[in-house]
């Protein structure tokens, strides 16, 4: 096989968004390597499609802010239109110590720049999902342009777009071990149809990365955890408009989706076998009646269960994404560890990455938080359990 000047392994939406941001500055043979034989085949097209900047931690907000200045040039700079509708997210508390933890992650959201976030009494939430069962309910946190994403157009825009750029995208090739220069860095790729030389290489593997890391002795903290998703048959019981809706305590949200209603609630994964994505039916019983409970209209509702799935995250020891380089290996480039957001940063963790291989740092906002180096030098973000 032929030399790249940066092999990306993996070709879901971060590892496609990267490409492209290479690509848009200036770089050539960009080869993208993907063992699926086709796009989506991965976790892009198992997520739930939400898109938030509602987060709790400074950085994670600032990611939002800059993903969704490229969402609305996204159909302009690709051609596919991603989806971006911004019918909100509503976040329901439940207890007086759930709505201080709302309030808290309002006031960094305000902080930088996300004025719109509001906290809404129970009259308000009435008004925005009157869907909703109230008992219970002590107030709740709004964001109008918070809402939704295609993920599948997004993975599409950004191919589209590369391939126009010159990336290429090697369907069914799986990378499979690194060769490295006496130096530690990384001189060549081994794949399932050859070797191909590089300059520089990205970790896109999702919640396979930890393994890719590890053909350059580097330990990655990134393990997979299984996320399920429930859907009612085709209906119309909830307005296509409907914003997520979350409750605080337990994780459990909906949302409406083509026509169908998705369930959904964080698990633990399987025990032993981390990267098992089988649904459970007894967790499809729970959301269903969290449903029924929560929100009346659905008790007219249906579950489909043969179209239920379930996919993985890449969860890192703090929750937030790893981006940059590896210390022991300066040409071998992380994108990793969203934990669960990673689709809707995926515009800007691209850019951001491109900037870092092109320049040294990154340009459009202050990455440095996100750093591979922030687990050995106990610097790690602080996580929410809500946000």
């Amino acid at each position: 096989m032929s030399g790249a000047s940066v092999a990306v392994i993996g070709g879901g939406v971060i590892g496609a968004s990267v490409a492209y941001h290479l690509a848009r500055r200036g770089w050539r043979d960009v080869v993208v390597f993907d063992r699926m034989p086709a796009p989506g085949g991965g976790s892009t097209g198992r997520a739930s499609g939400g898109f938030r900047a509602q987060y709790a931690t400074a950085v994670n907000v600032r990611l939002s802010l800059l993903a969704r200045e490229k969402l609305r040039c996204f159909e302009a700079e690709t051609g596919v239109d991603p989806g971006y509708t911004p019918c909100g997210y509503l976040w329901l508390a439940g207890s007086a110590d759930e709505l201080a933890e709302l309030q808290r992650a309002q006031r960094v959201q305000h902080a930088e720049g996300l004025a719109e976030a509001a906290m809404l009494g129970l009259d308000d939430i009435a008004l925005v999902n009157p869907a909703v069962q109230l008992s219970g309910v002590v107030g709740a946190a709004w964001c109008p342009s918070d809402g939704f994403i295609k993920p599948l157009a997004l993975l599409e825009g950004y191919l589209r777009a590369g391939s126009r750029l010159g990336v290429e995208t090697r369907w069914g090739v799986e990378a499979v071990g690194l060769r490295h220069r006496p130096d530690g860095s990384v001189a060549a790729v081994d794949t399932t149809q050859g070797t191909v030389d590089v300059e520089a290489v990205v970790d896109a593997g999702g919640a396979w990365a930890a393994a890719v890391a590890a053909w350059a002795g580097v330990g990655l903290p990134v393990v997979p955890l299984r996320r399920q998703a429930a859907t009612t048959t085709p209906c119309d019981l909830l307005p296509v408009d409907m914003p997520m809706t979350i409750w605080v305590g337990d994780g459990f949200h909906l949302r409406v989706r083509d026509g169908r209603v998705l369930l959904l609630q964080p698990t633990p994964g399987v025990p032993d076998a981390p990267f098992d994505t089988r649904v459970d039916p007894a967790w499809v019983d729970i959301v269903e009646r969290a449903a029924h409970a929560r929100v009346p209209a659905l008790r007219g509702a249906t579950i489909d269960r043969a179209a239920c799935w379930a996919g993985l995250y890449e969860i890192s020891p703090d929750k937030h994404a790893i981006l940059g380089a590896a210390p022991e290996c300066p040409n071998l480039f992380f994108a990793n560890g969203s934990s669960g957001h990673g689709v809707m940063h995926a515009p800007a963790l691209g850019q951001l990455l491109a900037e870092i291989i092109s320049d040294g740092s990154a340009s459009s906002m202050d990455a440095t938080p996100l750093r591979y180096g922030r687990f050995a030098e106990g610097d790690l973000l602080p996580t929410s359990g809500v946000l």
